[in-house]
């Protein structure tokens, strides 16, 4: 037998490698949603649980290079294999003249499913990261022995109370104007660059994840992004769970047919709970926990 024979099949290699990406990223799906949750399970709290766990984040060894390496990596190989999938997978649940198979079964539904969330997510990863990567990502500012995070917040009646909660400083332009000469010069030179739009101000903290915190509330007083990122959610948790059972199937973990339907039931409750988390935090960051 020629080792060409005895060759595995590219595709077969990459199919596998998607696969094992997938699992790691539902795996980093359940630690986001638990640090989330945080900002709202916790009625009354000032969300201090999601601000230790992002600070514990924000604070290890060579950030950047595991963000990069076991994230940005993973999600590239996952989404790059997943748009060639979408490009040449057929959908066999609609209803067809009879040229085309027309299968409403259970798992032809989840398979239709998994790649319509596929779409969802990859258009709404990219614009997650942009937004609090990027956009909505505190400013640091070292000010003598002291370090600052400054996150630019629109205004709301409940504001003044949740920044007394957290010790956070408002600074609005009238504000940084009256602290000329109060304020450590690094400090008010970050304030004055950050040019406050009317009806705005600026959060001053010493912690990063109590700055984040601050993002996730002023986004989720929005409903505009309420109801994308319940979209997002509703995908995620749905895309991440099917693809969990898939992955048992792939890797031969699970192989007969009463082992896969009762792992079916396993990955529903396992969604429901992710479910939970999720639009936990989505609905109640600022609804339940931290309007006022």
């Amino acid at each position: 037998m020629s080792i060409a024979t005895l060759a595995i099949p590219r595709a077969f290699i990459w199919r596998r490698l998607h696969s094992l990406m997938g699992l790691w990223l539902v795996l980093f799906l359940i630690e986001h949603l638990l640090t989330n949750s945080q900002a709202a399970l916790w009625l009354g709290e000032n969300g201090q649980g999601f601000v230790d766990m992002v600070n514990t984040i924000h604070n290890l060894p060579y950030l950047e290079v595991i963000e990069v390496t076991l994230l940005g990596v993973p999600f590239l190989i996952h989404m790059i294999w997943g748009v060639k999938y979408l490009l040449t997978s057929k959908f066999n649940t609609s209803r067809s003249d009879g040229s085309t198979p027309h299968l409403p079964l259970g798992r032809n539904r989840a398979y239709t499913w998994q790649r319509i969330t596929s779409w969802i997510l990859l258009i709404g990863i990219i614009l997650h990261v942009a937004k609090f990567r990027f956009i909505d990502y505190p400013t640091k500012v070292h000010a003598g022995d002291q370090t600052y995070y400054l996150i630019d917040l629109s205004r709301d009646e409940g504001l003044p109370t949740v920044a007394n909660r957290l010790d956070v400083k408002l600074y609005d332009s009238e504000t940084v104007g009256n602290e000329r000469g109060k304020l450590a010069d690094n400090l008010f030179e970050a304030l004055e660059k950050q040019k406050i739009s009317p009806g705005h101000v600026i959060a001053s903290t010493h912690e990063f994840g109590t700055a984040s915190l601050l993002a996730v509330r002023n986004t989720f007083k929005n409903p505009i992004y309420i109801g994308l990122y319940t979209i997002f959610v509703l995908a995620a948790c749905f895309h991440a769970c099917n693809g969990f059972w898939t992955f048992l199937i792939t890797w031969g973990w699970v192989l007969k047919m009463a082992a896969q339907k009762a792992w079916v039931i396993v990955s529903i409750v396992f969604m429901a709970i992710m479910l939970f988390l999720g639009l936990a935090a989505v609905w109640g960051t600022y609804w339940l926990n931290l309007r006022s």
